[in-house]
């Protein structure tokens, strides 16, 4: 499956799953928010009915990890529990996470300008977040105008900025998405980690494996 974005950015090759459990590589064009870069900024609403902006998170907290995702991805059902792990280790620290649901609507129609995707509408949404508990914001980019500025063709993919807002690791939470008590690489969690001890973070990027994202046409 060939995703398409109408840009002018460089090509990245990324792993994209023709099936669950099954992954090939692939070529498409993406936007591309590189590392060590200013993160794009946005102002998105929330299943909280609440407009949640970036800049506000970083004038408070000392990082922020925006997810890619959405509530029919099955490598996001693997990882809702790490991601709420991972939220409360570290936001006593000053960090937050914050779900980006950019999904289009899955082969529906779309009528008024409203997204009626079975997994993806606003409604959804809320009920995914009360399902999992989330404690973090989960947040819907209808125009998917944010979720092209990052990058992201894949669910779920890692943006951790930090308080100046420049993006210092993007890509996998770890290794192991099928076994969360696998031995592995938790590259999330081991990059916040150096991020609040003054540490280099390596790697800064790794290949995000999971669902391919849905466009607009």
């Amino acid at each position: 499956m060939v995703l398409h974005l109408q840009t002018n950015a460089d090509f990245e090759k990324v792993f994209v799953p023709s099936s669950f459990g099954q992954e090939k590589m692939t070529i498409l064009e993406t936007i591309d928010t590189p590392i060590g870069s200013y993160s794009p900024d946005f102002e998105l609403p929330g299943v909280d009915e609440r407009v949640h902006h970036l800049s506000r998170y970083l004038e408070n907290l000392r990082s922020v990890c925006v997810i890619s995702m959405c509530n029919d991805c099955p490598y996001v059902e693997l990882y809702v529990s790490r991601l709420k792990s991972i939220q409360a280790e570290f936001s006593p620290s000053g960090f937050t996470l914050i779900g980006l649901n950019g999904s289009h609507a899955n082969n529906n129609d779309v009528k008024n300008g409203e997204d009626f995707s079975p997994g993806s509408n606003f409604e959804k949404m809320k009920a995914f977040a009360q399902q999992h508990e989330l404690n973090f914001p989960y947040l819907r980019d209808s125009t998917q105008d944010v979720t092209c500025s990052f990058g992201a063709i894949i669910t779920p993919t890692a943006f951790l900025i930090d308080h100046d807002g420049i993006l210092r690791y993007k890509g996998q939470i770890d290794d192991h998405p099928q076994d969360p008590l696998a031995e592995g690489t938790d590259y999330l969690r081991n990059a916040i980690a150096a991020l609040f001890q003054g540490q280099e973070i390596q790697p800064v990027q790794t290949q995000p494996v999971g669902t391919p994202l849905v466009w607009r046409k």
